[in-house]
């Protein structure tokens, strides 16, 4: 309270020195390179009102007139000692993004925003490095200014797409998440007034893309579930915003201009191929011809994952087995686990059941949440049952393995059942008749072991 009181008596006798209503502030502040200017008693005191003030206000819920007081010793400091303290610059741009935010003329609506715009910019002048760190933070500052710009006048969206630019130039992938999602939003902006080409957008989310899911991987590296659900969310905000622009035909003309002129650009290659992978273009002569390049020119197991797939598409079964085989080494645990998925279907389609059934089971170690491998194993039961027996029950008998399979399945992963019950409900018609349990002296809820390749336990149950 004495505090308070004091305060309250300088601000009395120093009201000559404050500064009256909403001027427009002056571009220049007074800097003659020291901290507190060249009237250090007056700024130190000046500080502290605004300060108090300030704190007033924050701690009323940013609701009481505390506000205007702090804006008047505020503007004070900023004029005359601009390098006092980087809060001048970063509670400046609080106030004045609530005095945005409550204000209804347009004019002067538009003048405090220029202010904010400048207070921003006189932060990275003043303080262009971190005060702890020491590292310069030019762009995330821009970062901030360029999103609040958004906020408060998306119209000015090419003002925010150069100024974000140069912000995730400069942090990459260490760009705070709503930065990205600003970004592209301000170009596609600009796409649909016809100021950026289509390819623009491509490329952008391109380059978006590579920096989100790096930090989706560096938090579900660490554990880190409230930063994936963050970053799961800037990703489908991005993709969202990106899907008008995702159409084959449009991505395959951007590229193909690209691959004609250089073919064997391995940038390039990655580019295509990933792309067009992501957005299921791969039927796409682009994506093939791509493909094979880039495997000629850098054989890697991520090149050999791309063309398998695409074999295993053009039912090239044989021919894809070696590219999957590689692409399974693969350190990336969930491209790894896809590249096993890919080749236990190969292997399934082309009647090889034991093999389906071993690299299903790798899969499956991989990713424990999986509930896919269980159902190629179950399809390879079902498809071999009737070459499994020798009788009427033997050649039944593998149809209980199967489903057993299938409840497995839905039973690591819920998200199947529906597609299980189908299966389910198919192949238990196909289960050996009671007659013909009775006939083998079989009870339903025996134990009884499936022999040729299958070689598993399994409990005897009637057709349903």
């Amino acid at each position: 309270m004495k505090l308070k009181a004091l305060i309250l008596l300088i601000s009395i006798g120093f009201t000559f020195l404050s500064i009256a209503g909403n001027p427009v502030m002056d571009n220049n502040p007074q800097d003659d390179g020291s901290k507190y200017g060249k009237d250090s008693a007056t700024c130190v005191m000046k500080l502290s009102l605004y300060r108090e003030f300030y704190k007033q206000w924050k701690q009323s819920d940013y609701k009481n007139a505390s506000l205007h007081d702090a804006l008047k010793s505020w503007r004070w400091v900023y004029q005359n000692c601009p390098r006092s303290t980087e809060n001048v610059y970063v509670d400046g741009a609080k106030m004045y993004g609530f005095e945005i935010s409550m204000t209804k003329d347009l004019k002067k609506n538009a003048t405090l925003i220029d202010t904010l715009m400048m207070i921003y910019d006189r932060r990275i002048e003043f303080f262009p490095t971190h005060y702890r760190s020491g590292a310069p933070q030019e762009g995330e500052i821009l970062g901030r200014k360029g999103v609040d710009l958004y906020q408060v006048n998306p119209d000015r969206y090419k003002e925010v797409y150069e100024i974000l630019g140069k912000s995730i130039a400069l942090e990459k992938a260490n760009s705070e998440g709503p930065i990205f999602i600003y970004y592209f939003r301000s170009l596609t902006r600009m796409a649909k007034s016809g100021e950026a080409d289509t390819a623009a957008i491509v490329d952008a989310y391109d380059i978006l893309s590579d920096y989100i899911d790096s930090n989706i991987e560096k938090y579900t590296k660490s554990g880190n579930t409230k930063e994936i659900e963050q970053w799961e969310n800037i990703k489908g905000n991005i993709e969202i915003t990106f899907e008008p622009f995702a159409n084959c035909t449009d991505l395959v003309r951007i590229y193909q201009k690209k691959f004609n002129a250089t073919p064997d650009d391995i940038g390039l290659l990655k580019k295509i191929t990933k792309l067009l992978d992501k957005k299921e273009c791969v039927e796409a002569p682009l994506y093939f011809k791509a493909t094979i390049n880039l495997y000629k020119i850098e054989p890697s197991a991520e090149s050999a994952y791309l063309i398998g797939k695409m074999m295993l598409l053009e039912k090239k079964y044989e021919e894809a087995i070696p590219y999957l085989e590689e692409a399974s080494k693969m350190e990336n645990e969930s491209k790894a686990y896809n590249s096993l998925m890919f080749l236990a279907e190969d292997y399934l389609n082309l009647e090889r059941y034991s093999s389906a059934r071993q690299v299903a089971l790798k899969a499956a170690a991989l990713n424990s949440t999986a509930g896919a491998p269980y159902v190629i194993i179950g399809d390879s039961y079902a498809a071999s049952a009737k070459d499994c027996g020798t009788d009427d029950l033997t050649t039944k008998v593998a149809y209980w393995v199967a489903v057993d399979k299938y409840n497995q399945a839905k039973r690591i992963e819920p998200d199947l059942s529906e597609k299980m019950n189908v299966r389910i409900a198919t192949y238990q018609k196909y289960f050996p008749p009671t007659e013909l349990l009775f006939f083998h002296n079989l009870n339903e809820g025996d134990s009884y072991k499936v022999e040729c390749w299958i070689n598993e336990e399994t409990t005897v149950r009637a057709a349903r």
